[in-house]
């Protein structure tokens, strides 16, 4: 037996395995010793918040006479203009941010510091230096490493930045979700870009180079709405609600203060990214695209009707997840109202649940068509989620609901000849990311009525996140969802199908030479399906 304090010797075979180990165990100690020094650390208490509400006075702004001018030949109208390519979405928010003169509010979950968000800060930056008031509401979920990009923009006395829902560790998060998990669960998915409380866009994409054609390794096809008229107001109505609600942090109350230079460091990065050959090609791309040849020939087309906003209330994120009076589904399927020919559903993240799944079950078995789009295995961005659509895919099938699964990469088609770019639904790039998945979340009822917006249907936005979206009567952009399912997207997609025996299913590629058909999931390899068949029986499916 060895002495007291004395290391007995150990083979040196060993001493590699031994120096893992020790190495292992400190790693783990550094880390729960990171969760006990983090994981008390709290929001401030009291917090000072001015309130502040869209300016009422922008009818004479640039924007504001054009509108009038637009609008005056449809009172009580809201003009709405899709923005189905990815360059067009990008393009609409950088006009949109030149020609504001004295407001800009933006509410986004995602706001990434890549080329398009750089971009983007630029253009917000270069409006609050012609005196417009900026102010921007950002969920605090996808802010790592931003702390000084957004201290030095709301250092600036026209910007003023505030953090929905922040977490306490800045530099920690996982503190937070330890801590404090029940509240930094729920977030804020909204998506709107309002300048002078004249115009306004909604939809799914966030702010970031996959959501505006900018990447090359992924994109995402989603859809946003320009809108213009009442509906306005209606978006600017929702903004000051989360604004000025509690769960809305001014930046400098969490963050602290701009670091010396902070100006000078994002104008650097600006420089930078006008530098990079990718980010000149990618802008030569924007100039050419198809609104902005509209807006320089004055000939941009708005579909005039009436749409409305529905929006979750901000105290979700603070309340018991049954409170059907802060949900915005209730509105939701009120305003959609009861289909009865037809029901045309686009959601990336598809969880029906059980209840979901019996609605949509009987919908079709009172003779009304349900026809559902949603990622393929192969497709998705979010491996959890596809585990909680696929336990109730076979009930659906039985049921009779259709179900189409989007390709890996299909989801930005090559432009049919140069010049052109392609003008489908529900939204499209044209740069030909190798990994594009669907992200659009958009809803038609008869060819008649159509929601566009961030709502995803499973129970993450049902219950924990808030969301926002705008209802359209809209024969014309109900219709052309309706016959995209009628005629693209069996192209693009996989349809499953029962076997003929009824006891599996079955993928089914649809190309020009013919059909394909998979007994198993295409694309994904046996270790991915296999990692699904274990999700699907944990008991997550509340948290996806």
């Amino acid at each position: 037996m060895a002495p007291r304090h004395q290391v007995p010797r150990m083979p040196a075979s060993s001493l590699p395995a031994r120096i893992v180990t020790l190495t292992a165990s400190r790693v783990l100690v550094a880390f729960l010793l990171g969760l006990l020094l983090t994981g008390c650390a709290s929001l401030p208490g009291r917090v000072e918040r001015t309130e502040s509400t869209a300016l009422a006075n922008t009818a004479d702004t640039r924007l504001g006479r054009e509108v009038r001018k637009l609008a005056a030949a449809h009172p009580g109208k809201s003009g709405i203009h899709p923005l189905i390519v990815a360059e067009d979405a990008f393009a609409a928010r950088v006009v949109l941010a030149r020609l504001a003169d004295r407001s800009l509010d933006l509410q986004y979950y995602i706001w990434h510091g890549d080329t398009t968000g750089q971009l983007l800060w630029q253009a917000v930056w270069e409006a609050a230096e012609r005196g417009v008031r900026v102010r921007l509401l950002l969920d605090d979920a996808n802010t790592g490493g931003l702390d000084p990009t957004l201290a030095a923009l709301d250092a600036h006395p026209n910007i003023e930045v505030r953090l929905f829902n922040p977490f306490a560790n800045r530099s920690f998060r996982a503190g937070d979700f330890v801590a404090d998990f029940s509240r930094v669960n729920r977030r804020m998915h909204n998506k709107s870009f309002t300048a002078d409380n004249q115009v306004t866009i909604v939809g799914g994409r966030n702010i970031g180079d996959e959501y505006y054609g900018a990447n090359m390794e992924i994109g995402f096809q989603d859809l946003d709405v320009m809108a213009i008229g009442p509906v306005v107001q209606e978006v600017s109505n929702e903004f000051d609600l989360f604004w000025n609600s509690a769960s809305a942090y001014p930046a400098a109350s969490v963050i602290g203060p701009a670091e010396p230079g902070g100006a000078e460091a994002l104008r650097s990065a600006w420089e930078q990214v006008h530098r990079n050959p990718e980010a000149v090609q990618y802008l030569d791309a924007v100039r050419r695209t198809p609104l902005m040849a509209q807006l320089a020939n004055n000939q941009l087309d708005f579909e005039w009707t009436t749409a409305r906003v529905l929006h979750d209330d901000p105290s979700k994120v603070l309340q018991p997840t049954d409170r059907a009076d802060l949900q915005m589904l209730p509105q939701l399927l009120k305003a959609m109202g009861s289909p009865t020919r037809e029901l045309d559903l686009v959601s990336p993240y598809f969880v029906p649940g059980a209840n979901g799944t019996r609605s949509l079950v009987q919908l079709a078995q009172n003779g009304v068509k349900v026809r559902v789009l949603t990622n393929s295995l192969s497709a998705t961005d979010v491996s959890p989620v596809h585990a909680g659509y696929s336990k109730y895919r076979q009930e659906l099938l039985q049921g009779g609901t259709v179900l189409y699964e989007l390709k890996p990469g299909s989801a930005v088609p090559p432009p049919e000849k140069d010049g052109d770019r392609p003008r489908g639904m529900p939204g499209s790039g044209s740069r030909g990311s190798s990994a594009a998945s669907l992200h659009a979340k958009t809803f038609a009822v008869d060819r008649e009525r159509i929601f566009v917006g961030s709502y995803n249907l499973d129970p993450r936005s049902a219950r924990l996140n808030t969301e926002m979206g705008v209802v359209i009567d809209s024969p014309a952009l109900a219709g052309t969802l309706s016959k995209q399912f009628d005629t693209a997207i069996p192209t693009r997609a996989y349809r499953v199908r029962l076997q003929p025996d009824g006891r599996g299913m079955e993928w089914i590629d649809t190309e020009p030479q013919g059909e394909t058909r998979y007994a198993t999931e295409p694309g994904a390899g046996p270790v991915k399906r296999l990692w699904i068949d274990f999700l699907e029986i944990l008991p997550i499916e509340w948290l996806l």
